[in-house]
């Protein structure tokens, strides 16, 4: 039996891709002494997406409700791609400065700045 190349792509998609790898993709890079991220987020608005820290961690959620005023129950769909829901991403950081964190949205684009903190010397304790 000859199964075409498009099921299989559609069958491992669904199997092997969780919602945080196909949405939300993005960079993370180091340059003059931050951190920096630069996260797609197409399609949303800038009141739909929240960017938080706590202990090094760094987390973004978007979220998009679907209205229900854009149910239109004559529609007979071929397809459906544009999923609405929560998306979240989280990334560990470390020694960061959390208040002073700068969050840009602009064009689908997050870019956000997190300063790095200056790394505390390691302490030597005696053993007596």
């Amino acid at each position: 039996m000859f199964l075409p190349k498009a099921y299989f792509n559609d069958l491992f998609d669904g199997f092997l891709n969780t919602e945080e790898s196909t949405s939300m993709k993005c960079d993370i890079y180091e340059k003059d002494g931050n951190y920096h991220v630069e996260m797609d987020v197409p399609g949303f608005d800038k009141k739909d997406i929240n960017v938080e820290c706590d202990k090094g961690y760094l987390t973004i959620t978007a979220s998009k409700e679907q209205k229900e005023e854009e149910e239109d129950k004559e529609k007979k769909y071929l397809r459906r791609e544009r999923v609405y829901g929560k998306y979240q991403r989280q990334f560990y950081l470390g020694n960061i400065d959390e208040e002073s964190i700068k969050a840009e949205f602009k064009d689908g684009t997050l870019k956000i700045t997190v300063p790095k903190k200056e790394e505390t010397s390691k302490k030597v304790i005696e053993v007596k």
